[in-house]
């Protein structure tokens, strides 16, 4: 769910429990839009992590130590200077919302004690770290704001802080039952209850709008006239109680593959049966394992940037190329006219004369013999004319057989760099980047990756799973691991699973001879399915012995052909559904 004011009061209230006037001991900025306080109090030091990235900005206490940049950038040594060895004396919440003001104690330039504060700003792409004094007056914020990027609120130094602008909405903290009834009553009835509920009260997540029309209709979208008002009511009043009395319980829900979907301060029971839930003893453990992952993932894919805008460069390309030899290709299919226009010269040479411009003739080649005009070259003979003709008949006819071999060329580099991306947008780890990397260097893409030096030795780590009949399933990461599996490792009687005309991993179902049930190969199928780039329900997989597997001499990593093959249409599913997970 989205950060709320919910959150953000859970979570601040989890800080001031576990650290009154903690000591801010390191000042830390492991990626440009996050800054990592660790604080001490008593015998335990954690961090506080304060996130106004656009993509998961957030606040909390974190267990996780990460891995930080060799210098310090600018915004990161400012507040070093100014908090290193102070202490947070104090925490607020402004109004009901997602701004939360840390009091800190410290000295400034001349040893006096003095104050500050550090305003986080949890407000989706809009977060924002502002550090002011005690007066309010902005020393420096993380995202500068000047009146050419906003001229309703600006942020920068100097400048007196202001809230940002708030939305005329109820704190749901302060609703009594004939405030509550009030305002349902003058609610159009025909709005649903999660839209009455967001647009009412402040600082409420649609996750938890929707949980709540849940807990009173057994329903997420329901209109207000079809509710029993008593019934939200009291609802409304069970959630407000939890809030005030802090009885949180930290919650993440998972789909039916493990992948965290959702999280929250409290139960989650919209979702149905189909997903898994899991509860944790505090707010910090949830977050950490809900963002953990996350994190990771888009650090991996920060790191793999230069590879994602080579590839869409090279697609993009290598897709203007085609356009013109396809244009090219259309423009040669007029071969054929112009060597029958040849062909009619040369039958009615005998009453042309150099000097005319055109002739009229029966096209023989048409079986209604209609009258066609021939266009002439008034300086040429007739002879010459005819010549003309067969000469762009001849260069037409070259031009076709040349692009179609190069189309053809160029369509299999096209569905190469596609795998290619597939792979990169599935990558999990540093290792998977560097195997890709090294994969675009050996396929002649070195000249676009600057300074980069091929490692001396790259060891395959397929991923590994096992069917229910226990057969070893093993899957390529990218298209040299498709290699090294299908040509090194796997055996001539294993079996081979890959998409039908789509970019996939290869998958190695290893038999050890015997003959798999029915069900090994679906799972199999579906396996290989999961890993490829297939978006539909329902994707078409083929499978072949590994014998049955060719690859053509010079062609691209993870190209094969092969004949003799069957075709299984199944439901994607991922390895870990299996019941087993391992990484190589």
């Amino acid at each position: 769910m989205a950060f709320d004011a919910c959150m953000m009061r859970a979570v601040l209230s989890e800080f001031s429990s576990q650290f009154p006037e903690g000591k801010i001991e390191k000042v830390l900025q492991p990626q440009n839009d996050e800054i990592d306080l660790v604080v001490h109090h008593g015998r335990s030091s954690r961090r506080l992590v304060l996130n106004v990235g656009p993509n998961a900005p957030r606040l909390q206490l974190s267990d996780v130590a990460k891995e930080n940049p060799l210098k310090a950038p600018m915004f990161c040594m400012l507040l070093r200077k100014y908090f290193l060895g102070a202490r947070i004396v104090g925490v607020e919440q402004l109004g009901f919302d997602r701004i939360a003001v840390f009091k800190v104690a410290c000295y400034d330039e001349m040893g006096f004690p003095t104050e500050k504060k550090i305003i986080c700003e949890i407000m989706g792409k809009y977060a924002n770290l502002i550090i002011t004094d005690s007066e309010w007056k902005i020393l420096a914020a993380m995202k500068v704001i000047d009146f050419a990027a906003s001229t309703v609120r600006q942020v920068l130094p100097g400048m007196k802080y202001q809230i940002p602008a708030q939305q005329e909405k109820l704190s749901p903290l302060e609703i009594d039952e004939e405030r509550f009834f009030e305002k349902l009553c003058a609610f159009s009835p025909e709005r649903s209850v999660e839209k009455f509920i967001t647009s009412t009260y402040s600082g409420i997540a649609t996750q938890i709008a929707h949980e709540l029309c849940y807990r009173a209709t057994g329903n997420c979208d329901v209109p207000l006239l079809e509710v029993d008002g008593t019934r939200l009511y009291r609802v409304f009043r069970e959630w407000q109680e939890l809030l005030i009395s802090e009885n949180y319980t930290p919650t993440v829900v998972a789909d039916s593959a493990g992948k965290p979907i959702d999280y929250s301060y409290m139960d989650i029971t919209y979702l149905g049966d189909g997903v898994t839930v899991k509860r944790f003893g505090a707010l910090s453990e949830l977050l950490d394992e809900y963002f953990a992952e996350r994190d990771r993932l888009e650090k991996i894919h920060q790191r793999g940037h230069d590879l994602v805008t080579l590839l869409n460069n090279a697609v993009a390309r290598t897709e203007r190329k085609l356009a013109i030899q396809r244009e090219s290709l259309i423009e040669s299919e007029k071969g054929e006219e112009h060597r029958k226009k040849g062909d009619l010269i040369i039958a009615n040479i005998y009453q042309l004369k150099r000097g005319m411009t055109s002739f009229s003739a029966i096209d023989y080649y048409d079986d209604e013999c209609p009258e066609v005009t021939v266009e002439l070259d008034s300086r040429l003979s007739p002879a010459d004319n005819a010549q003309r003709y067969y000469k762009l008949y001849n260069k037409a006819k070259t031009a076709k057989e040349v692009l179609t071999k190069q189309i053809a060329l160029w369509e299999a580099e096209l569905v190469y760099l596609e795998s290619v991306k597939t792979f990169l947008a599935k990558a999990e780890t540093e290792e998977d980047l560097v195997e890709i990397r090294d994969e675009l260097y050996r396929s002649g893409y070195a000249q676009k990756l600057r300074g980069y030096k091929p490692p001396k030795q790259i060891k395959p780590r397929p991923m590994r799973f096992t069917t229910s009949g226990g057969y070893p399933l093993l899957v390529g990461r990218n298209n040299i691991q498709n290699d090294h599996l299908t040509f090194k490792m796997a055996e001539k009687h294993d079996i081979w699973f890959h998409t039908k005309d789509i970019p996939g991993s290869h998958v190695i179902m290893v038999t050890g001879g015997e003959e798999p049930s029915e069900r090994d190969y679906t799972e199999a199928a579906s396996v290989a399915a999961y890993y490829s780039k297939a978006t539909a329900d329902l994707v078409a997989v083929d499978y072949t012995a590994v014998k049955n597997i060719k690859k053509p001499q010079g062609a691209k990593p993870g190209f094969v052909i092969y004949k003799t093959n069957y075709t299984a249409f199944v439901k994607p599913v991922s390895g870990e559904e299996l019941g087993e997970n391992g990484n190589g």
